[in-house]
């Protein structure tokens, strides 16, 4: 038996989830999308306030369409939600300046701390829907947040 067709509510939430169609990316999805969240970082107004609205808006468009894909999908965090990787990508750069060097090691330390997933984030993904899917990133970015701000302080680097 084949799954239903998906309306039109469920398609949005299928381009937004995977934004837009980076999540089919045939091998490593997650950092493919974090990939293009770093690119699509220097379209952002450099100021903190600017980062913090796109922080909270992906955070609840992933949110939403997360539940809904897992719901229109039949499955619980499938591969091609990468709009969490967004939120923790976003994350992992807030209060800092969004130089190559900065960007760089978050990204790195984002996606490692996402494929880890060091406590809490591994048991973040016990939460039923969206959440679930959302939080464990946006502990990843936390973590990586830290460590480039401790890195800065504690060793003047990166700039």
């Amino acid at each position: 038996m084949s799954a239903p067709p998906l309306n039109v509510m469920d398609r949005v939430a299928l381009a937004v989830a995977t934004l837009g169609g980076a999540g089919y990316a045939p091998v490593a999805s997650g950092t493919v999308g974090s990939a293009v969240v770093v690119v699509l970082l220097w379209l952002i107004p450099f100021n903190t306030p600017a980062l913090l609205a796109t922080l909270v808006a992906v955070t609840a468009a992933g949110v939403w369409a997360g539940t809904r894909v897992e719901r229109a999908l039949g499955a619980k965090d499938p591969g091609v939600i990468v709009v969490d990787e967004a939120a923790g990508m976003i994350l992992s750069v807030l209060f800092l300046p969004r130089t190559v060097p900065v960007l760089a090691v978050a990204f790195v330390l984002f996606r490692i701390f996402d494929v880890v997933k060091p406590p809490p984030a591994r048991q973040s993904q016990a939460l039923g829907g969206g959440v679930g899917v959302v939080i464990d990133d946006l502990i990843a970015g936390l973590y990586a947040c830290l460590l480039v701000h401790g890195a800065r302080a504690l060793l003047g680097w990166p700039a």
